[in-house]
């Protein structure tokens, strides 16, 4: 019997993954998507461990960066998506032993939308439920064809599940609000994808509500009224629907009120569920995990002596950055100076840099210390948590000389 694995490609962590080994090298993956084959092939630039620049081995690495770590007054922890819960837990504990900042990508990504479903302010649904279930799908500022493609294939749209036997053909309709007709708005089709102007989703939100509340609805931008009205009848009808929420509309609202109005106003009618469409793997883990810890689920900052976490916006690696606060930087798993505008992350090449990660980036380039790490779920394994909130066992497929990101947090708290 074959052995089926995890893909870690994105934080749908599909499990039924199989690979063929060559020379102790994965030649051949079946079932993942690009991005996933992409994932579990590894690096194309590996990373090196180095000090100061200069090749080194693993035990120097480390003591260099609790060095830096001890001596630094406000240092700051951020990455987590792409490790492990067990790495994300041991992070935790050097940010309190530290007195560090510590934040992840939710801070300025999908983090309002999942806070608000652990704090069980919105319903949600696991991707086993979609499947099963789901007979209308909204995807609201979501392209999953390319953010996770698997997801139409496995749980929205295309599979026959226990309940929806006749598939896509008859027993789903699937749905697209964006600002662009991108290629799952190809998918959903013409007649089912509402292109609104940047910035415009809470105006139709309201315009929903007012839809399925039986009232004319307006926009200022002149949507046809017609349209929303056809659009509130195929949502009051729905016996399993659920919305997927995409950067595009987490970056349209000011807060979530708006989304909170409309999903309490679809639960009125119909029975609605929301679906966070995280990317990095445990982004959702390390939400939980400090949330567990914390009451928070990004943007603390620690008290070193009692180990109370202090919570808000300045605490975010954005404004530490921007406000020069912190006074040096453990990057785990991740490249901030790609993924933040240079004005904010430049003071990164000015501080004390730390990189822990399995590939050479544009952060690690600058970085005063940095360390490989073994491939979750190719070279390590541990658990990890789907977008949905389901714990997942990842395995390990190779050897590697590399260690797992968790051992090199215990090795450096240790050493502090």
């Amino acid at each position: 019997m074959s052995e089926y694995y995890v893909c870690t490609g994105c934080a749908l962590l599909c499990d039924d993954i199989e690979v063929e080994i060559e020379n102790s090298k994965i030649k051949t993956v079946h079932a993942a998507c690009r991005k996933g084959v992409a994932r579990m092939k590894g690096c194309s630039d590996p990373l090196e461990c180095t000090v100061d620049g200069e090749k080194t081995d693993v035990d120097s690495a480390i003591t260099k960066a609790a060095e830096i770590l001890r001596e630094a007054e406000n240092p700051l922890i951020f990455g987590h998506g792409n490790s492990s819960s067990e790495a994300q837990k041991l992070s935790i504990g050097l940010a309190k032993k530290t007195g560090a900042y510590l934040d992840d990508t939710s801070s300025f990504c999908q983090g309002p939308v999942i806070e608000a479903i652990l704090q069980e302010k919105l319903r949600t649904c696991t991707l086993d439920d979609i499947r099963h279930k789901a007979d209308v799908i909204i995807f609201w500022g979501a392209d999953p064809s390319n953010s996770h493609p698997r997801h139409l294939s496995r749980y929205s749209y295309f599979p026959r599940g226990k309940e929806r036997q006749r598939g896509w053909e008859e027993d789903r309709t699937a749905i697209c609000v964006d600002v662009r007709k991108s290629e799952t708005a190809v998918i959903c089709g013409a007649n089912r994808f509402y292109q609104i102007p940047m910035g415009g989703d809470e105006e139709f939100m309201d315009a929903l509500v007012s839809a399925l509340s039986s009232k004319v609805p307006k926009t200022s931008f002149g949507f046809d009224a017609k349209r929303i009205l056809e659009l509130a009848n195929v949502l009051k009808k729905a016996k399993f629907g659920v919305i997927c929420v995409g950067l595009g509309l987490i970056y349209s609202l000011e807060d979530l009120e708006p989304l909170f109005r409309l999903i309490d106003k679809l639960n009125e009618v119909s029975e609605f569920s929301l679906m966070p469409m995280v990317g990095q793997y445990n982004m959702r883990g390390f939400n939980q995990n400090l949330y567990e810890e914390t009451g928070f689920i990004n943007r603390v900052k620690f008290n070193s002596e009692t180990g109370e976490a202090k919570h808000g916006p300045e605490f975010s690696v954005v404004e530490s950055l921007r406000e020069k606060s912190v006074d040096a930087a453990l990057i785990i798993g991740s490249d901030p100076l790609s993924s933040l505008p240079l004005s904010v992350s430049r003071y990164l090449a000015d501080i004390p840099l730390i990189t822990i990660d399995p590939c050479r980036n544009l952060t690690s380039s600058k970085a005063e210390v940095t360390i490989p790490c073994a491939f979750g779920g190719v070279e390590y394994g541990g658990t990890a948590v789907r977008m949905d909130g389901v714990e997942v066992k990842l395995k390990k497929i190779l050897d590697t000389e590399n260690l797992p990101d968790a051992e090199i947090l215990r090795k450096i708290t240790e050493a502090i």
